[in-house]
């Protein structure tokens, strides 16, 4: 995916205002051996950019006054109410120097899991995201979790993930939990209660 930016020179909060109201925003790109580069871009297509969720988790290609660098999308702020993005990161990948990045869990045959399929039950997302190392060349814009075997009661933990060859998780404590197949209490309940009136039914049959 492809940025457009240009040099910025105006620093401090009145130039960055002045920005915004020309509809541009501004940004920084930082990292490698070059030193950082304030930037401004357009708003609006840096705005529908951001609603990709591959903008997220990709190595973008930030073209500055027709030089192009292989940079990531770091962080970005925008208005607590109105449809504006402040500021926006980018940082500069080494193509032979690994990278820890964010990317999103897709999560596929929910429909067919025994939990749904059989039990009625739900499918609690307990992580929607996977912090990963890997070469900028082996970035994934997702990782595939596949709940076609996910039962009631059974969890999905990131030991049983295959992950793309080149791709390590970062994992903070022990064996994390991905996902959970759930029975919502109500259907318990429920479930419960027929049973009992089942059972209160054949105790006040009359006996053959």
């Amino acid at each position: 995916m492809k940025v457009i930016a240009f040099k910025r020179t105006l620093q401090g909060t009145g130039a960055s205002r002045r920005l915004r109201i020309t509809g541009q925003t501004p940004g920084i790109v930082y990292g490698g051996t070059e030193p950082a580069i304030s930037l401004t871009l357009d708003h609006n297509a840096l705005y529908h950019a951001l609603k990709k969720e591959a903008f997220h988790a990709s190595i973008l290609d930030l073209e500055i006054d027709g030089k192009v660098e292989k940079v990531l999308l770091r962080d970005f702020q925008v208005h607590a109410f109105k449809q504006l993005v402040l500021h926006v990161d980018f940082q500069r990948v080494d193509a032979n120097q690994k990278i820890h990045v964010k990317v999103p869990l897709h999560f596929i045959n929910a429909d067919i899991a025994p939990v749904v399929k059989l039990s009625a039950g739900i499918v609690s997302h307990v992580m929607t995201e996977l912090e990963i190392a890997c070469l900028p060349a082996n970035l994934p814009e997702s990782i595939t979790v596949d709940l076609a075997t996910l039962e009631a009661g059974d969890s999905i933990h990131l030991s049983s993930i295959v992950l793309p060859e080149g791709v390590s998780a970062i994992v903070h404590g022990d064996d994390p939990t991905i996902a959970t197949g759930i029975i919502p209490a109500g259907t318990i309940a429920s479930t419960d209660a027929e049973a009992e009136a089942g059972t209160d039914a054949g105790k006040e049959a009359p006996a053959a």
